[in-house]
Order: structure tokens, then C-alpha cells, then sequence
């Protein structure tokens, strides 16, 4: 009677450990998450707070492009007034392929390109969109070993009960990134 009572009580004691560690394991992943996000987000900001002097460059030589250099701020404010990040992500995909037009825009004007301001601001968002894809990469790894625990048996047990719940990649709209963009003379 004492060996089974002291068998129940190291089973129970070892999936209170078990259960223990797994929360762990679940709160140690969403914080990462959360990190990998806030770190994506400070390079958008940049890039947020970037776009508007890059339009009003493009501007003064491509007065009669309006449409193109409104969508540009349309979309920039919609990603700077983005709430979670479903709606970042989606709103961050528009603005990317908003800037890829205003770039083949600029094609059409030399004078422009020889700008040195318009050159100094490409530049400085042609570095901003690589830390941009470094941290979409490694925000997406961080979900994706969140995401499989969440996923995986006995872990998705744990995550069930505590709440916890997939985390969105970061994808890029696919139709829109294989598009070539048009550059005409």
C-alpha cells in the first residue's frame, strides 16, 4: 500500500514538473515572439518616419505622378496605424509594393536619380528594408519553434489548457513579390 501510494505521488510530482517546464518552455517562446516583433517594428518605424521626405524628393521631379506618390503615403499611414500584427503584416505587404512603384518611378526621371538627397534617403531605406528582412527572418523563426510547440503532441495539451495560440508568420504577398516591376522610357 505505501510502495503504490509513493509511486502515485512521484507520477503526479513528475507531470507537475513536466507541466511546470512545458509552461515554461510556452512563456519563454511568446516572449520571444514578442521581442522579435518589437525589434521588426523599430526598423519599420524608421522606415515610416523615412517615406515622407523620400516622397516629397520624388515630388519636385515627378509633379505629375501624384497618384502613385499618394498611394505611397496611403499605405505608409495605414502600416503606422496598424494594431496587431495581422494587421501590421498585411498593411506592411501594401507598402512594400507601393515603394517598389515609387522606385521604377524614379526610373523615369535622370535628373532625379542624380539628386543628392534622393540618393543619400534610397540608400538610407535600402538599408532600412535589409534590417527590415533580417527581422521578418528571424521573427519568423522564433514563430515557427513557438508555433510547432503549440502544434506538437504533448505540448499542444499544455498550450490548450494555458491559452496559448499560433502566432502569425510573416509572409509576404505572393502575387505582388513575383510581379516584375515596369520601368518604362
Amino acid at each position: 500500500m505505501i510502495i503504490a501510494l509513493i509511486i502515485i505521488i512521484v507520477i503526479v510530482a513528475l507531470l507537475a514538473i513536466w507541466v511546470a517546464a512545458s509552461y515554461n518552455g510556452f512563456v519563454k517562446l511568446r516572449n520571444k515572439t514578442e521581442e522579435a516583433f518589437s525589434a521588426m517594428d523599430v526598423s519599420l518605424k524608421k522606415r515610416y518616419d523615412l517615406i515622407p521626405n523620400f516622397v516629397e524628393t520624388v515630388k519636385g521631379y515627378a509633379a505629375h505622378e501624384s497618384a502613385t506618390l499618394e498611394k505611397v503615403i496611403v499605405a505608409r499611414n495605414m502600416a503606422v496605424t496598424s494594431r496587431t500584427p495581422e494587421e501590421t503584416i498585411k498593411n506592411d505587404n501594401i507598402l512594400s509594393d507601393t515603394l517598389k512603384s515609387l522606385f521604377a518611378l524614379s526610373e523615369n526621371y535622370p535628373d532625379l536619380k542624380a539628386n543628392q538627397n534622393f540618393l543619400d534617403l534610397q540608400n538610407q531605406l535600402s538599408r532600412i528594408e535589409e534590417e527590415i528582412a533580417g527581422s521578418r527572418r528571424f521573427y519568423n523563426g522564433v514563430v515557427n519553434k513557438y508555433n510547432t510547440k503549440t502544434e506538437m503532441f504533448p505540448g499542444n495539451l499544455v498550450a490548450g489548457v494555458f491559452g496559448f495560440h499560433r502566432k502569425p508568420l510573416y509572409e509576404v504577398n505572393e502575387a505582388a513579390e513575383r510581379e516584375q516591376v515596369t520601368v518604362k522610357f
